[in-house]
């Protein structure tokens, strides 16, 4: 009796030690002392939370076979522990093997059919592979389970407004923002239905409440500068633009758009100088911008012209060297 408490008061010391390493910053050496601590016998639900502690550790250091394999040693422990098997499909999911995850998703709702987040995150997959209706069940499967899931409600919202359904897509995106009005994708997805809707004067005040809510949503900016844009309000747009700039410096579609704006108020030297930035940061954007009329204004300009050749030209050793 006495040997027993005796480990369990080393395990508890060596449980403190990996904590305040964490707390410090010093991973590795909480994975060590975790580590350390599970030489010291204690119960089966201290050992599967130091286990839990190493995996999540794992996980933040982007060691990910390590981290599976921790989660493997829990499931050999309990394998009834739901929350290892979730662990192990977010896991799969980060390192992109979608089927993977959905396995491990569905073998934690099987355990536990009340694991919101476990129906949630395989939506989303469903969502990204195409599986509409099926991410519709799931989403709402979670609303079941959580009434105030915000997020659940907005996708749901998005779904329906992706497949033109779009007073469905008004009435989940608006229960999204009655459960949380600042929620910056509900506020932007509110926009691009009105915008759909025809009505432009609303898509624009919902976009802007997304930029207030979220000033780092360059989609935000993007699509009201398309609306001014199209109602020809060109230095508005340049004016939004470099302000979405200021806040998302990596978004080529920004740059895009202001590259537009300055070609069809004819400042070639600016139009070139954000296509060429646009460029630098995807590529493959110039296939857009070869066919895109608001550039035909830099036809001629014999800078446009060599910086299109040699873009072509980069791109085409790069399919070589492939």
């Amino acid at each position: 009796m006495g040997k027993q408490i005796k480990d369990n008061d080393r395990q508890y010391n060596y449980v403190l030690l990996a904590e305040n390493s964490y707390l410090n910053e010093e991973k590795k050496k909480a994975i060590d002392f975790y580590q350390k601590a599970l030489e010291f016998r204690g119960n089966i639900e201290d050992t599967i939370a130091i286990l839990f502690n190493i995996a999540q550790i794992y996980d933040e250091t982007d060691e990910s076979l390590y981290a599976l394999c921790t989660y493997e040693k829990i499931v050999e422990i309990d394998p009834e522990e739901a929350g290892a098997y979730y662990g192990m499909a977010m896991i799969y999911e980060k390192i992109g093997d979608k089927n993977q995850a959905l396995k491990y998703y569905h073998k934690a709702i099987e355990i536990d059919p009340y694991y919101d987040r476990a129906y949630y995150y395989a939506a989303n997959i469903f969502d990204e592979n195409g599986d509409r209706d099926k991410a519709i069940e799931y989403y709402e499967k979670v609303i079941e389970i959580v009434p105030d899931d915000y997020r659940a409600h907005n996708n749901i919202g998005s779904i329906y407004e992706e497949i033109g359904e779009y007073h469905k897509a008004y009435e989940m995106v608006e229960k999204s923002l009655e459960i949380e009005p600042n929620y910056y994708k509900a506020l932007f997805n509110m926009g691009v239905i009105y915008k759909m809707l025809k009505n432009d004067e609303k898509a624009i005040e919902y976009y802007y409440k997304s930029i207030e809510s979220n000033p780092g949503y360059w989609y935000s900016y993007l699509n009201i500068s398309a609306i001014y844009i199209e109602q020809d309000k060109l230095h508005d747009a340049i004016d939004l633009l470099t302000d979405g700039i200021n806040h998302c410096p990596s978004a080529h579609d920004l740059y895009y758009n202001r590259a537009c704006c300055y070609s069809k108020i004819g400042n070639k030297k600016d139009a070139i100088k954000d296509t060429r930035k646009a460029i630098i940061l995807l590529p493959s954007i110039i296939e857009y911008i070869k066919v895109d009329k608001d550039f035909v204004n830099l036809y001629d300009d014999m800078e446009f012209i060599e910086m299109m050749k040699q873009v072509k030209n980069n791109m085409s050793v790069e399919r070589e060297i492939k």
